[in-house]
């Protein structure tokens, strides 16, 4: 991706917002069923994942595929059900709640997916694409519905409105296409927004378009922001923290210029060197890739996840003992044995 300034305006220091979303010792595990009958363990997608989102915040996950992203993801937006944890949205555990709840609780959580054009029905318009989800929250007047419909596209650039009001999703470009997904996940005004790989799938130029879009919906509407994605080339214009996960796990955590000035765990490290982010410097101070693939989440190893592959292990600490959290700076912590002292 060519540089652009994209480079977010709001603060990163800690504040006084309040908490939006918690996310406390969770844990996803999906059984296994031998020839679908007796039980053959389980897979440890999500394994004891703790933070808090502030009100307006934006946050990325990052991580190889099959870290666990996805997973927590969909707990998250209570697709998928904790095995134990909590997630609590404005203090109350989305766990807990009836049907109703729930339907509230989709209204107030948007979602970007990563292929628009799979997430979009092919047999509608885009002006039924956007009107289902009203229609199913119970906006029963017809105008009110169409005058949302219109203020969504125009807030996401699809203009002007009657060009685009009534083509279906094979007529329009990938770009366009993925900004009907965004004002679908608009509609119903929500506070927080998951945006899972939203331009994994889209040429470069546009990709800098749809960050330069999402960004501005952010500060528009004071939204949270959860960013999911593998490409720590497109975090540094767009999130206030990174989140790194490894093996189902959240290994570093800190502000983004924090995290890519002075990444502090081995893996970290060498997500840095296989970066696109066009500053040398990463590659200049980080060669080593680490050996071998990640590990299985059906019998993760014991102590540290990560250290099969990694070169600076402590024998007899890091092969037996779970690393616990570590502050190393402000808003800044790792989980590595390499910084117990």
């Amino acid at each position: 991706m060519s540089q652009v300034n994209l480079a977010p305006t709001f603060s990163t220091q800690q504040d006084a917002r309040p908490v939006l979303l918690s996310v406390q010792e969770l844990r996803v595990w999906f059984e296994l069923r031998r020839f679908g009958f007796g039980h053959a363990g389980y897979v440890h997608a999500v394994d004891g994942v703790s933070f808090d989102l502030a009100e307006g915040e934006t946050i990325a996950i990052v991580g190889e595929s099959g870290c666990g992203k996805s997973s927590l993801m969909k707990a998250i937006l209570g697709l998928n059900k904790p095995t134990a944890g909590r997630i609590l949205f404005e203090g109350q555990d989305i766990n807990q709640f009836d049907a109703a709840k729930k339907r509230w609780y989709h209204s107030r959580v948007g979602y970007v997916q990563q292929d628009p054009f799979g997430a979009l029905p092919p047999f509608m318009p885009v002006r039924r694409i956007l009107e289902e989800p009203l229609i199913i929250s119970g906006v029963k007047d017809k105008d009110e519905r169409m005058e949302r419909i219109r203020k969504g596209m125009e807030e996401v650039k699809l203009s002007p409105v009657e060009d685009f009001m009534e083509k279906y999703p094979h007529m329009l470009s990938g770009g366009q296409q993925q900004r009907v997904v965004i004002a679908r996940a608009m509609i119903m005004e929500p506070k927080l927004l998951v945006a899972d790989e939203p331009v994994s799938m889209l040429d470069a130029s546009v990709r800098v378009e749809i960050l330069k879009l999402l960004r501005a919906l952010q500060e528009r509407h004071n939204l949270s922001v959860i960013y999911i994605t593998h490409d720590l080339s497109t975090v540094s214009y767009f999130s206030e923290r990174i989140f790194v996960m490894y093996a189902g796990q959240l290994i570093e955590k800190a502000p983004v210029r924090g995290l890519i000035d002075r990444p502090a765990h081995p893996y970290t490290q060498a997500l840095l060197t296989g970066t696109s982010e066009p500053d040398a410097r990463n590659a200049l101070t980080y060669k080593e890739i680490p050996p071998g693939e990640p590990p299985s989440l059906v019998k993760p190893p014991s102590g540290c996840r990560f250290h099969p592959r990694c070169t600076r292990i402590i024998k007899g600490e890091c092969d037996v003992n779970e690393p616990l959290e570590f502050t190393i700076e402000d808003r800044h912590s790792v989980s590595c044995w390499l910084y117990k002292g």
